[in-house]
């Protein structure tokens, strides 16, 4: 028997990336998988179904259940029928309001759509697991991600909270930070790369807890 035989589990985000790689895992232990992703581009915009139906039909092909959903974790409504996230990179004092707003409502609002919606349900369950993704930047912080960090140590906050509000319900609340080399990191402006280079941020990795220095493949 699988650790996760007999379970559900929705991934938002689950398309790509580090996403589509929770929802593979959860699936290969046993878990009966909704596979949430938009489809849109790195920045948000635009959508395509076929992002989610591809991570389902590879579950399907390894015997694993899967079922997709095309909803935005950022639209408080369809977060309730149903790792999201995107980037608007850009130094603050080039940020519009639009970039920032944006990201603070996919990854933050995000995450608050669907753990409060979540919640409801394993509260009358009396048990439930909700594990969100939290982000290095937020931690330590990144030169030209400003929204973006904000959201990600938002999301830190939010679960410590969180985790205490549902805990005395059977539900454990975590949130995970990784630093990991995905399509999203690969979109960082030149300059605001030029600009970690000049202060060094590119290669402070060990002194901010990657002794490898290895960020991917």
């Amino acid at each position: 028997m699988r650790r996760l035989d007999g379970k559900a589990a929705v991934v938002t985000g689950a398309g790509r990336g580090i996403g589509r790689a929770i929802a593979e895992l959860l699936a290969a232990e046993g878990a009966a998988v909704v596979v949430n992703d938009l489809g849109a581009e790195v920045d948000g915009r635009g959508s395509q179904a076929s992002v989610a139906d591809e991570v389902v039909a590879a579950i399907r092909a390894k015997g694993g259940r899967a079922v997709a959903s095309y909803e935005s974790v950022a639209d408080f409504q369809a977060a309730e029928r149903i790792n999201a996230g995107i980037l608007r990179d850009r130094m603050l004092f080039n940020m519009t309001e639009e970039e920032w707003d944006a990201v603070i409502a996919v990854h933050l609002k995000g995450t608050f759509n669907c753990t409060r919606h979540a919640a409801v349900h394993m509260r009358q369950q009396r048990r439930g697991r909700i594990v969100s993704i939290s982000s290095t930047s937020g931690v330590y912080g990144n030169s030209g991600q400003a929204n973006y960090g904000a959201a990600k140590d938002g999301i830190a906050g939010l679960t410590r909270v969180a985790s205490r509000d549902l805990g005395r319900y059977g539900i454990t609340v975590n949130a995970v930070c990784p630093g990991a080399l995905t399509r999203m990191s690969q979109t960082v402006p030149q300059d605001v790369r030029r600009t970690r280079a000049e202060r060094g941020l590119e290669t402070g990795f060990a002194e901010r807890g990657f002794p490898l220095r290895n960020f991917g493949p």
